[in-house]
């Protein structure tokens, strides 16, 4: 699809055009983009899935370590482990994955032989091989074949830039179906044939771990026993659903037996006592349908066991216990349970029966994960079952090398392009106020600030967090900038309690922790990577916006001085005087800028000084040189836009394909320009910006509301032709939606503002004589 850019301007017949179905109406299109964009992502919640903490566990790369030599310190030299997992594909699409080798290795895909590690492999220190897998729809197989050797034994294994390209393995085997994680086998003197990964476990003749089932001593233990030991003075909680079936309005029976004292309540109601061990029997009034069901237990000094068994009943019949939450790979469970807690460690009633909250454990412990203390003395949920606890994942979040999308889903995932999606649903929901679009936006941000306590201790638990994984692992402005951002944009339409201090945290990143340059400037140092001692243009885009906003909110005005400081660095190490426009990168690894303006990242420059200059008072000190380098690449801009109305993507080289997401920033930098008289000479603009307006729904908006002709996310090159030919284009790729509804929505702005006042003027002239 690619190669059609270079010798047309669209994807498709003219009669699949947004422009065909509606011209250049922008209401009508930013309705058709914003409904495709939600219906094509539905608010469905994070994935829960049992995961045993015994088994293997990822590193902060997010590499899935399987050291064997740790696991087996006593294994034979020669002999051989297994590990399996299954990964689940909707669509076909490639994926890098990196190896690093402890001993030999073979990696199996498919049942096809990918990869046979060399004695180089082995035996030098973080050698890593990036291979490159197909995934198929349904399921496929990994299966890695591992030597013990005097070397090492095992490997790391997983995708290229974890945090971003997420690989998420389930357990293979019908016995362990829906749970997350690996299987390792213990070692054998001999190869083994692959066994069938869907079928049962007791058909291989592999011992597999981690165990799912307690041993036959534990099982004669009740569960609060198995799973935490006797612990005099800690008591725990569990929780569970009783589906009440009965229309009737009968009281509930719950009857059972408990090895100590137990407080039980339904809902946010207290409905019993039992203060001794031994048989209880109660009656309560529950709702039809499903009930939630918490029940407190101590364990009491002296006592040789603690906690419970409970039945709910309905005169003969019996009542159904359910999950309260639907856990993938919790196959017979019917309870939640968390602790051990101290005496005097009580989580508030309104914070428990929930799944994004994490429990301190301690008697006096104070501070949350949000304010940056450690998550020790912290629990979560767990099943009955050897180390199992319950996870969160992005089930369709896994991107693919060139951070394609297609039939996934988004929501609820921290990213930096889908910040720019979420402003976009802010702001065109606002223009056609829409309160059902902005509260979709405002709720995906709260799915992940929500869950942000919870991320740093599964971080801290798990070695790399199930999610939230770019805010947790905090490294660059790629993974804070824009997304907070959008976080902040979307505080004026909800008051979400966990968006200030995350807030917090990104601007101590910024502000005081950030790569800089001596005179101050913002850079990615990378040390060991492709980009290391690199500037980059899109990263105007990855802080400055936030900052506005950040001063916003809190009123600290340093944060809007160091926005507009950093537009005044980059023009510095940037800018190309001949034609007014910003080179990609400046590279100081070789003391110079790459001199290859690609199209986004200049795209990024101009949308994020529109959001400063807004912000700046007209007394700020950098104002008029700001208002000055507006012009400036404006007018550069506006010289390279092709007859389309688009711009190419690399915007001085006429050959390049032309590149729709570029195209709607400037549209929307040029649009904005005129509506708050930021211009010389604004007439030439406001030409520029409709035309591009026009192009965009003629070549790059199809009449269903899917966005095409937008590249890919980018490194960087001193040649335009890898931007040209290695950079693809994506349909609905997330650089492009967002911001193809921030064009729409300021173009329309536009519009009415030129509108209202020319009707001014002709009334004042009209009056006057």
């Amino acid at each position: 699809m690619r190669g059609m850019w270079h010798s047309m301007t669209t994807y498709f017949s003219e009669p699949q055009s947004m422009y065909y179905r509606f011209g250049e109406n922008q209401e009508q299109v930013l309705k058709v983009l914003a409904e495709r964009y939600i219906g094509a992502n539905a608010q469905a919640d994070f994935v829960y899935r049992a995961f045993q903490q015994s088994g293997i566990l990822q590193n902060d790369k997010g590499l899935y370590d399987l050291n064997l030599g740790k696991r087996f310190p006593d294994a034979p030299k020669d002999h051989i482990s297994y590990a399996a997992a299954l990964i689940w594909g909707d669509e076909n699409r490639n994926l890098d994955v990196l190896v690093r080798c402890y001993g030999p290795v073979r990696f199996y895909f498919n049942n096809e032989l990918i990869y046979r590690s060399t004695v180089i492999d082995e035996i030098t220190p973080d050698a890593t091989v990036k291979l490159g897998i197909d995934i198929e729809p349904g399921w496929n197989t990994v299966w890695l074949e591992m030597k013990n050797t005097p070397a090492g034994f095992g490997c790391q294994f997983g995708s290229d830039e974890g945090k971003v390209r997420i690989l998420n393995v389930l357990a293979p085997f019908q016995e362990r179906s829906g749970q997350a994680g690996w299987v390792f086998s213990e070692p054998v003197t001999s190869a083994q044939a692959q066994p069938n990964l869907l079928a049962s476990q007791g058909e291989s003749n592999l011992k597999w771990l981690p165990e799912t089932q307690w041993s036959a001593s534990e099982q004669n233990k009740s569960a609060l026993e198995r799973i935490y030991g006797l612990l005099p003075g800690r008591h725990a909680y569990a929780w569970t659903n009783l589906n009440n079936r009965d229309t009737s309005g009968r009281p509930v029976r719950l009857s059972g037996q408990s090895s100590g004292p137990i407080q039980i309540w339904l809902g946010d109601k207290s409905v019993a006592t039992i203060k001794n061990a031994g048989s209880f029997e109660v009656e309560v009034e529950a709702t039809f349908g499903r009930n939630d069901l918490l029940v407190r237990s101590e364990c009491q000094a002296g006592a040789g066991s603690w906690g419970f068994d409970l039945k709910a009943s309905v005169g003969t019949e019996s009542l159904q216990l359910e999950l309260p939450q639907r856990v993938q790979g919790a196959l017979e469970e019917c309870w939640f349970y968390a602790g051990p807690f101290e005496s005097g460690a009580e989580p508030e009633l309104a914070d428990l029966m929930r799944l994004d909250r994490v429990y301190r454990t301690n008697a006096g412990q104070q501070g949350t994960g949000t304010s940056g203390v450690s998550q020790a003395g912290r629990t979560y949920w767990r099943l009955d079952r050897p180390d199992t606890f319950i996870r969160p994942y992005y089930e369709n979040a896994m991107l693919s090398n060139k951070w394609t999308v297609g039939s996934v889903t988004n929501y609820g995932r921290w990213d930096y392009p889908l910040g720019v999606t979420v402003y976009g649903l802010l702001q065109a929901g606002r223009y056609m106020q829409r309160t059902d679009i902005t509260r979709y936006a405002a709720e995906h941000v709260q799915s992940c600030t929500q869950m942000y306590e919870y991320s740093l201790w599964d971080r801290e638990q798990y070695g790399f967090p199930s999610i939230n994984q770019q805010l947790i692992m905090l490294k660059m402005l790629d993974n804070c900038g824009s997304f907070g951002s959008a976080m902040l944009e979307s505080y004026t339409e909800c008051k979400e309690p966990t968006f200030l201090p995350i807030a917090e945290r990104i601007a101590d990143f910024m502000l005081n922790r950030l790569e800089r340059q001596a005179d101050g400037a913002f850079y990615r140092t990378c040390a060991g990577e492709y980009a290391e001692n690199t500037m980059w243009a899109d990263d105007l885009y990855m802080s400055t916006p936030f900052l506005v906003r950040y001063a916003r909110v809190t009123g600290k005005s340093e944060a809007l001085d160091e926005a507009a400081k950093q537009f005044s660095l980059y023009r510095k190490y940037l800018f190309m005087p001949e034609y007014k426009i910003m080179s990609h990168v400046y590279d100081f690894k070789y003391k110079q800028a790459t001199q290859i303006p690609w199209g986004r990242g200049n795209g990024w420059t101009l949308f994020s000084l529109t959001e400063v200059l807004e912000a700046l008072p007209e007394d700020h000190a950098e104002r008029p040189a700001l208002i000055e380098f507006f012009n400036e690449l404006c007018e550069g801009y506006a010289a390279l836009q092709s007859e389309s109305g688009l711009w190419h993507q690399v915007l001085n080289h006429s050959e390049t394909y032309l590149e729709a997401s570029c195209t709607a920033m400037f549209a929307y930098g040029f649009a904005r320009g005129v509506r708050f008289g930021w211009f010389k000479d604004p007439s030439a603009y406001v030409t520029a910006a409709q035309r591009a307006w026009k192009g965009l729904v003629s070549n790059a908006i199809d009449r269903q509301g899917n966005v095409h002709g937008v590249c890919s996310g980018s490194r960087y090159a001193f040649t335009a032709e890898y931007y040209d030919q290695d950079l693809r284009t994506v349909t609905n790729d997330n650089h492009g939606i967002g911001i193809m509804m921030l064009a729409g929505t300021e173009v329309a702005k536009m519009e009415k503002h030129l509108s209202e006042r020319t009707a001014k003027s002709t009334a004042s002239t009209v009056h006057s004589g």
